[in-house]
């Protein structure tokens, strides 16, 4: 048992302190460990058990963040989908690769356009000799060369778009996205138990594979329109005597897919995977409130630039190298993923990158990382935004933001006003003035990078 414990171990560490972007021998390939990345989709901070929230029950999300770290102040790159996502896969802010909104079907209400330039996370870590699959909504892109096949993924089973209008027909606009590789696909059945069940496949499948293996799984629950299965509704209701209806269709919802979580744990354990596999579970912006979604004390939820629209709930565990039950206070983004992962694999970026790795605060050096400014943008259209950006920046307590292109800069400070209730623009001018300063140069650079598809 030690010696199945010690070589891994060993050729582990010799990956951290001599990374290399072309190590592929099958010694260092056989050390790396497997990466499941769950995302889902505006799942609000306080819509998981593990904080206390009394009306829903995550055991299966609950289990990463018990046997593993628990992330109180980590922050979606943007309070919507499409810009989180490619942050996320880039490790750079979205503004910087083309993705300042989100990206839909039709041209004259979409609002990014991924730079095919940006090297993805795939795509890096297929250099250690990873196998990499997307199964679930990838949402950057719905023609080449903007495909997950194409940008990085060996495998792609799920939906190519933005929001499903109906989660058991799989169509939007009429349109069918879903997609196996290239192919399209017309399956039966709700989405996310068709997700949860291509992922149980593919963890079975690759078993038999000496590479390890990159799994995005990335929901499209508890996105509106909020469609649980009825026994799913009943037991909630059942249980929660007195509950809101609007409430509890989303607490059944995000209990269902809880369930296709434990399936896919269950599955990394029946096939004697789980001790060598990191899983990550983070949401890609916060709740959204119309839908009654717990975003806990925070202020605003969805779309928004206050905390409850950019604060997520987030936790990663790694069986005998993540310290179960720790909690982290360190502030994160979404495109620190990207880095974080690559560390692990060994790989050097090569790439300029804004994201930062925080994989020795996860093996417990418990050594607190430099503070840095983070900055969160979103371009949207429509009367509401007029085709114009929303902004914020966050440097230590401080935070700067506009949550209307239509409306005057707020200023808070976060330590002493956690629900952003005090605005002190007013009051701090020279506060507000360096934030200013650091806002402008970002939205400098972001403008300076191409969001609308080229003309042929």
């Amino acid at each position: 048992m030690l010696y199945t414990y010690i070589i891994p171990f060993v050729c582990y560490m010799s990956l951290l302190f001599f990374p290399s972007s072309t190590r592929t021998d099958s010694s260092s390939v056989a050390a790396l460990p497997n990466i499941v990345l769950i995302l889902t989709d505006d799942q609000g901070y306080h819509d998981v058990s593990y904080y206390g929230t009394k009306d829903i029950r995550t055991p299966n999300i609950d289990e990463i963040a018990a046997k593993g770290r628990r992330f109180d102040n980590f922050y979606a790159n943007c309070p919507v989908c499409s810009p989180t996502r490619a942050a996320l896969l880039t490790g750079r802010y979205q503004d910087y690769v083309g993705v300042p909104g989100v990206i839909r079907t039709h041209a004259g209400n979409s609002w990014g356009y991924l730079d095919p330039n940006a090297t993805l996370l795939p795509e890096k870590l297929k250099t250690a000799g990873y196998h990499t699959a997307l199964i679930g909504k990838w949402h950057l892109g719905l023609e080449s060369p903007n495909t997950p096949t194409e940008r990085g993924f060996d495998y792609f089973h799920g939906w190519l778009g933005d929001m499903m209008d109906d989660y058991r027909t799989h169509r939007r606009h009429d349109i069918n996205y879903m997609r196996l590789n290239e192919q399209q696909i017309d399956p039966e059945g709700h989405a996310t138990d068709l997700f949860t069940s291509w992922s149980v496949d593919y963890i079975h499948k690759q078993a038999g594979d000496a590479r390890p293996f990159f799994l995005y799984l990335a929901y499209n629950a508890p996105h509106f329109p909020v469609q649980p299965p009825q026994e799913w509704l009943n037991k909630v209701k059942q249980r929660e005597k007195g509950i809101d209806d609007t409430r509890a269709n989303l607490v059944a919802f995000i209990e269902h897919m809880d369930d296709g979580i434990g399936q896919v744990i269950n599955a990394l354990k029946k096939s004697g995977q789980l001790n060598n596999t990191m899983i990550i579970f983070s949401s890609d912006n916060g709740g959204h409130l119309p839908s009654k979604a717990n975003n806990g004390p925070l202020r605003d939820g969805k779309q928004s630039m206050y905390e409850g629209g950019l604060k997520v709930p987030t936790c990663i565990s790694w069986p005998d190298r993540i310290k179960a039950g720790s909690v982290s206070k360190q502030a994160h983004l979404s495109m620190d993923l990207y880095p974080t992962l690559l560390e692990l694999a060994g790989i050097e970026s090569g790439n300029l990158i804004e994201g930062r790795s925080f994989l020795q605060e996860l093996l417990g050096s418990g050594q607190a990382l430099a503070s840095r400014p983070l900055y969160f943008t979103r371009r949207e259209g429509g009367t509401r935004y007029g085709g114009q950006s929303i902004y914020a920046v966050r440097s230590g307590d401080w935070k700067l933001l506009q949550n209307s292109p239509y409306e005057a800069y707020e200023l808070y400070n976060l330590k002493n006003d956690p629900k952003e209730q005090n605005n002190l623009i007013e009051e701090k001018k020279e506060k507000y003035r360096e934030l200013n300063k650091l806002l402008m140069t970002h939205i400098q650079k972001g403008g300076r990078v191409p969001w609308q598809k080229p003309k042929d």
